[in-house]
């Protein structure tokens, strides 16, 4: 497979296990966050009702905007089409700059006695 359709896989299959529960998430987190989520539970025979709290809400809707985000990334890194310049900055040739001969002889000069 070329990488075309390996991108349009990835991106159909994020977006149906990611894009999908995303969305759903989204709805009930918005009715959870506007404080209208009724509960009904039955424990052992004790009976309770409520409204879910709003934090709840709030955080179902951080997870669905990072579960609606994931097969956006996804299509734009596989699907996106690569220009010259990245494919230039993504091959990076190095020239190895050869340094001058030196004359040895200039390091090796011991030094006088006369100057200690």
């Amino acid at each position: 497979m070329d990488k075309k359709t390996t991108g349009i896989i990835a991106t159909v299959t994020t977006v149906l296990l990611c894009g999908c529960p995303g969305l759903c998430l989204c709805i009930f987190g918005a009715v959870t966050a506007a404080g209208v989520m009724p509960y009904d539970t039955e424990f052992n025979g004790v009976t309770d009702s409520g409204i879910v709290p709003s934090g709840y809400g709030f955080a179902g809707l951080c997870l669905a905007l990072i579960l609606i985000l994931i097969p956006v990334g996804v299509g734009f890194f596989t699907l996106r089409e690569k220009s010259d310049d990245d494919l230039d900055a993504a091959s990076i040739d190095v020239d190895v700059v050869e340094e001058p001969p030196t004359d040895a002889d200039e390091f090796d000069q011991s030094i006088p006695d006369d100057d200690l």
